[in-house]
């Protein structure tokens, strides 16, 4: 007993009750972190599909990122400027391609969205981003359990959006105009798949929500209050002016009101002479 009682005693116990701690809360994260089920990727594509993807890809990627998606060398002109895409995964090829980003028409500060220019069909998306995730592994397609919105928490979404996306894309989505020419769009009218791509994947200026940030439950939260939006669960009466409800007409009223009120005090001014 006195030897037990001078083991604990030791300065290396208290180190190995806190490594066994650490052990302990880093199992236990692991095993109840919640995880998304895989779409899109090269675990669930055929070795034919991602040699179709290969073939899209040399037709219509290559030429800026290069034959093997390694990025244009630092010697090539603008237009030929395209970055790596190892590692990006499944769930930017689709983001970016889906939305008529890519292939970007003209370089640019920012690639703009283009739905009626999207040049391949959903089948051909899938291939080509199966064959890019097999170059190494990124972020995948979304499944469907996270962007049917079925059961999602408006209210969690809406704090959730306010704290990491209104700063950017407005409170109401709009949209808004960031440094050097570039923007954060416009979340109105967008594929739920789309708007949960470009949370984990980060396109353009936009910071990258993985599932450290903000769990698939949480993504789908932000797109069922993004969706409510539009759907006018953000109108609370008056004109709308800027989305803002009543906050719009009073400022309306207050920038023309007291325009109004000054020209009338001049007028009375100079009739009183």
């Amino acid at each position: 007993m006195r030897h037990l009682a001078a083991r604990r005693r030791s300065p290396l116990a208290l180190l190995v009750v806190l490594l066994l701690g650490l052990a302990m809360t880093g199992t236990a994260y692991a095993a109840l972190q919640p995880k998304a089920e895989p779409g899109t990727s090269v675990a669930t594509a055929s070795t034919d599909e991602i040699a179709a993807g290969r073939q899209l890809f040399l037709a219509n990627c290559a030429f800026c990122h290069g034959t093997n998606a390694q990025g244009a060398a630092p010697e090539a002109p603008e237009a030929q400027a395209g970055p790596s895409l190892v590692g990006v995964g499944a769930a930017a090829v689709d983001f970016q391609v889906a939305t008529g980003r890519m292939p970007l028409a003209a370089p640019g500060v920012q690639a703009p969205a283009n739905r009626d220019s999207v040049l391949l069909s959903q089948e051909e998306i899938t291939a080509l981003a199966a064959y890019v995730d097999s170059l190494g592994p990124g972020p995948d397609v979304p499944a469907q359990e996270w962007i049917d919105l079925e059961g999602a928490d408006i209210a969690n979404g809406g704090a959730l959006f306010r704290t990491n996306c209104a700063m950017c894309h407005s409170s109401s989505g709009a949209g808004g105009a960031l440094t050097r020419g570039k923007y954060a769009p416009g979340l109105m009218n967008v594929e739920p798949q789309h708007i949960y791509e470009a949370m984990v994947t980060g396109p353009q200026s936009m910071p990258v929500f993985n599932d450290a940030n903000l769990s698939p439950e949480d993504k789908e939260d932000v797109i069922a209050f993004v969706k409510d939006i539009e759907n006018g669960g953000n109108s609370y009466g008056g004109h709308a002016l800027g989305a803002l409800g009543p906050a719009g007409d009073a400022m309306f009223i207050w920038t023309f009101g007291i325009a109004l009120l000054i020209a009338s005090a001049v007028w009375l001014g100079r009739k009183a002479r």
